[in-house]
């Protein structure tokens, strides 16, 4: 049974057309682990050209056989997890080859990437001539009927910067001295954060891109924007009318963003060292999440303008966001959710001579991706005190038949067709680099230390101090709990 999404791509003319896509950086983690398998879910699904190749370029120097060895126990492992035959792996790795070079900038190298490109194009670019069917009619020429020349169609082709952001820029200048798609087909490159480590080093960045791509070209990928949760909450908002009514200051008391994991930096410490968290989840994921969550309503969602809708939308939100200050900044379990807390109900305290806990709207990105808001209701029994339980969409148990792409599988498809929405602009990075920017020089400069606290716990005390300060009141009787949502009295 063919997806409703393989539906929808066969109409659209780029997957007619010959592919090609070229991961730069593809003996990496990233290209292994992530780039590789979602283009293998991309192929099992149908959603790739018929005419496609997935090139690898790094500068270790193997054959075509030692490089898919080394992508084939990654590849099994998606497989098991998708359903994938071993039929369908060996046919997507038949199709994966492998360049290297001495570097980055390594123009002899590219060249010879461009001539195993275009040689590739050019057999795949003929189509097949139109079968004719003589229907009697005379040649008005009176000579034989000729068969038209077969038709050449454009190729496209896609870069995947799997590499570190320092060497982005002599990758693009080889690029386009070397390798820029030819005629009426289109050149496409993703871009992996970080994309700088403040606003200076963003601005550079931003500048080497720009001396040979425009922004038609550049896709930033930030994963965080092809999660399912992510990707609900614009239908969420403004598809649901007691959303829409309630979605404002009037009602909102505040909002709260949580991310948490329940290990260390356990082998990232070198990176930590260097980028650090925020740098690494606040001033990409969680920020971009925020967009979304406070951004008012686009004019579209989806066609050919709802992506620049969309991104124009997030950064008059990011320029409302004041620089972040020290004195604002403050785990037991893995956790990424939006939390949205609304206002008292009035009088609600009087009327039942007791606090009512406050209403809130909780969308839990990771794991087990649900919605659910915390409502109150009269305490079983004899009693008629207000307790607070949830009205609840778990997205395992709803949906149980439907599997979700991953993110990465999710936007190189929406790269593949052009779609913006989900992949941050240049003036989204500039203005998020403007609110975090002058706290992380501040943090480097004073060499502030971090706040210290026991593993496994909720966290420092502080932070409970510091979401106060901003309207945030915790429930301490209702907490989450063994994938359930339970009153600490349930425990």
């Amino acid at each position: 049974m063919t997806s409703p999404i393989t539906a929808v791509v066969s109409n659209e003319d780029w997957h007619y057309s010959p592919l090609t896509v070229v991961v730069i950086g593809a003996s990496g983690d990233l290209a292994k682990k992530k780039t590789y398998p979602s283009l293998l879910s991309l192929y099992a699904g149908g959603l790739l050209p018929k005419e496609v190749q997935v090139r690898g370029y790094a500068r270790s120097a193997k054959t075509n056989g030692q490089f898919r060895d080394g992508l084939r126990p990654y590849l099994e492992k998606t497989a098991n997890e998708k359903g994938v035959g071993m039929e369908v792996l060996e046919g997507f790795l038949e199709k994966c080859f492998y360049a290297n070079g001495g570097s980055y900038d390594d123009l002899e190298a590219f060249e010879r990437l461009e001539g195993d490109i275009r040689g590739f194009e050019e057999e795949a670019s003929i189509a097949e001539p139109p079968i004719l069917f003589n229907l009697g009619f005379e040649s008005t020429n009176n000579s034989q009927s000729q068969v038209p020349s077969p038709t050449p169609k454009c190729c496209n082709r896609l870069f995947y910067f799997a590499i570190p952001a320092n060497v982005f820029a002599s990758a693009g200048n080889a690029i386009k001295s070397k390798c820029m798609s030819k005629g009426d087909g289109w050149t496409r490159i993703i871009v992996e954060k970080p994309f700088g480590h403040d606003l200076d080093s963003c601005n550079e960045l931003t500048q080497a891109l720009a001396k040979n791509f425009d922004e038609s070209h550049l896709y930033r990928i930030d994963h965080y924007l092809g999660k399912e949760m992510v990707q609900n909450l614009m239908i969420m908002r403004f598809g649901n009318v007691w959303f829409e009514r309630l979605w404002s200051r009037t009602d909102v008391a505040a909002v709260l963003l949580t991310f948490k994991e329940p290990f260390g930096t356990d082998g990232r410490g070198g990176y930590f060292d260097k980028y650090g968290i925020i740098r690494d989840i606040l001033q990409n994921h969680l920020l971009q999440v925020l967009t979304l969550v406070c951004m008012e309503p686009p004019g579209k969602v989806d066609g050919e303008d709802g992506g620049e809708d969309i991104r124009n939308c997030k950064v008059n939100v990011l320029k409302c966001i004041p620089e972040i200050k020290i004195e604002d900044c403050a785990l037991d379990e893995r956790k990424a959710e939006v939390r949205i807390q609304f206002k008292d109900a009035p009088a609600a305290e009087f009327m039942f001579d007791s606090p009512c806990p406050r209403n809130e709207l909780v969308i839990r990105l990771q794991p087990r991706e649900a919605i659910y808001m915390k409502t109150n209701v009269k305490t079983p029994g004899f009693s008629s005190q207000p307790i607070q339980s949830e009205l609840e969409v778990d997205y395992i148990s709803r949906f149980n038949n439907e599997r979700a792409p991953d993110a990465y599988t999710r936007l190189i498809l929406d790269v593949l067709r052009g779609r913006t929405a989900g992949f941050v602009r240049n003036d989204e990075l500039v203005e998020s680099w403007k609110i975090f920017t002058p706290l992380l020089h501040k943090i480097e400069k004073e060499k502030v230390p971090p706040l210290v606290y026991k593993k496994g716990t909720r966290g420092p005390q502080v932070q409970d101090e510091v979401v106060e300060r901003w309207g945030y009141i915790r429930n301490a009787e209702y907490v989450y709990y063994n994938g359930k949502v339970l009153p600490k009295s349930k425990i």
